[in-house]
């Protein structure tokens, strides 16, 4: 089976350093991958377009700036942005378009896929390639998955995503849900994984076996939360399934040997506020903003992550993040109190 690999280091990796890759480093991963043949790599914020904020962290460029320098330094490679709708505009997939961005992947959380109509709509028309994100989509039963999956590929989309935002599916509830997908639509099927339980590259060859043919990662394994299913094992697992890549494997370990290992301040691995975040199926970029509530108020970060996860606070609630932190704070000085 072929398989679309999507590299995700530039993106999602964003997570991982705070947002601070510059222009001329993202151009000089963007050829890399390129001599890997990567197919697509995404390029902006790590929360999409228009997260460079107060709230989602500042980024060290613009996303045009980010997107100009990667289709600068390819030729083949696509371009793919990520757009959540209430983050992004229209106006700023526009920019993106306009300075060499090829490939459109609008997210919504699992449950809203109607939101993202306006701009799936316009991405298709406008000749770009149309992908729907489902984000968080542990929180919602295969079949009612499927529906919202209708919904993208009704609008245009090309391809629809299962997004394990929370790292929070393993093999048998990933495949559950690609399969769902892929009885229910015309489009191809796509999974992005995140590894916050550890089962990142072994989801996504299971949603490969459901009948996935994207899947998304990335060079280290970069990414929010514990990062992303690692690109380079990713790659050389489907292989040794007997899936066809078109990956040169050996300049792909490379780059993230040589090129991305280096410039991370620590190797992504699974501590134990990540792992609780993908227990809890807690949206991963929670992760810096729970650390920074727990040293402001003085509660465990896993509490803060766990609370969030019984109230089923989603991306787009950071705000949640505080108040949560200082209602424990308070029942635990009442509690002392007493």
């Amino acid at each position: 089976m072929k398989v679309t690999l999507v590299d995700s280091s530039l993106r999602d990796g964003m997570h991982s350093v705070a947002h601070q890759f510059s222009a001329e480093y993202v151009a000089q991963v963007a050829a890399a991958l390129e001599a890997a043949h990567v197919p697509v790599l995404e390029v902006s914020h790590g929360d999409g377009l228009g997260g460079s904020s107060i709230q989602y962290g500042w980024a060290a460029a613009s996303d045009e700036a980010l997107v100009r320098a990667a289709a600068e330094a390819v030729s083949e490679t696509e371009i793919a942005v990520l757009l959540l709708p209430g983050i992004g505009t229209l106006r700023q997939l526009q920019h993106a378009r306009s300075v060499g961005a090829t490939v459109a992947r609008v997210a919504t959380h699992c449950t809203e896929a109607d939101i993202a109509e306006q701009h799936i709509r316009w991405a298709r028309e406008e000749g770009m390639r149309t992908v729907g994100f489902l984000m968080m989509s542990h929180m919602l039963e295969p079949s009612l998955l499927a529906e919202q999956a209708q919904l993208m590929e009704s609008y245009g989309a090309e391809v629809v995503y299962v997004v394990d935002s929370a790292g929070a599916l393993v093999p048998g509830t990933a495949s559950a849900r690609v399969a769902a997908l892929r009885n229910s639509l015309e489009c191809e099927v796509g999974f992005h994984a995140h590894n916050n339980l550890g089962c990142g590259v072994g989801n996504a060859l299971a949603a490969v076996d459901a009948g996935a043919s994207w899947l998304d990662g990335s060079l280290r394994g970069l990414g929010a939360g514990a990062g992303n299913a690692q690109l380079e094992v990713l790659a050389a697992a489907l292989e040794r399934s007997g899936h066809e890549t078109g990956i040169d494997l050996f300049a792909l370990m490379d780059t993230a040997e040589e090129v991305v290992a280096p410039a991370i301040p620590e190797p992504q691995t699974i501590d134990r506020t990540a792992l609780v975040i993908g227990y809890a199926g807690v949206y991963s970029s929670f992760l810096l903003h729970a650390r920074r509530a727990s040293e402001k108020f003085d509660v465990d970060t896993r509490e803060i992550l766990l609370e969030l996860g019984r109230r089923r606070i989603v991306g787009g609630q950071e705000d949640m993040i505080i108040e949560v932190a200082a209602e424990l704070r308070a029942r635990r000085a009442s509690a002392e109190a007493a």
